[in-house]
């Protein structure tokens, strides 16, 4: 698996935008400076959101962007998934795959489908509100300097 810029500002643009869920729409230069992001990288990112369900908009001076489902709704696989494709750390992994002779015999191939399991296990199970109450503990946490 391999995340792309794109799907990095994706994943932090659906964080941000969850930490405002049900509060407010936010506009693009308040997330473009929470998440570091160039604002027209940012666009893209966000219209390819809206694309996908994610996220919705609202025109106008007080305009911006907001979820377009709870957090708890959307996994963390989702996205990955829908900006940077298939997490499959190699064809052959997929069920039925045919594009080599040696596939059913192959003492990597199991490796590989365990790497794949492995990485949906964490990825799918994670959602953006449980990101969200991370956030909200790492906050809490005192920090003590000499």
């Amino acid at each position: 698996m391999r995340i792309t810029y794109k799907g990095d500002y994706a994943l932090k643009a659906v964080l941000a935008l969850s930490l405002n869920y049900n509060k407010e729409v936010v506009n693009i230069q308040a997330i473009a400076k929470y998440i570091d992001a160039p604002i027209k990288f940012l666009e893209q990112v966000l219209l390819e959101l809206k694309k996908g369900g994610f996220v919705k908009s609202k025109r106008g001076k007080i305009g911006g962007y907001f979820l377009s489902k709870p957090p708890d709704s959307i996994t963390v696989g989702e996205v990955i998934r829908f900006i940077d494709g298939p997490i499959d750390p190699i064809a052959c992994v997929k069920h039925g795959y045919s594009g080599c002779r040696d596939v059913y015999k192959c003492v990597f191939r199991k490796i590989w489908q365990e790497v794949f399991l492995a990485t949906s296990n964490i990825i799918d199970k994670i959602t953006f509100e449980d990101l969200v109450a991370e956030i909200g503990i790492a906050e809490q946490i005192p920090a003590y300097c000499i």
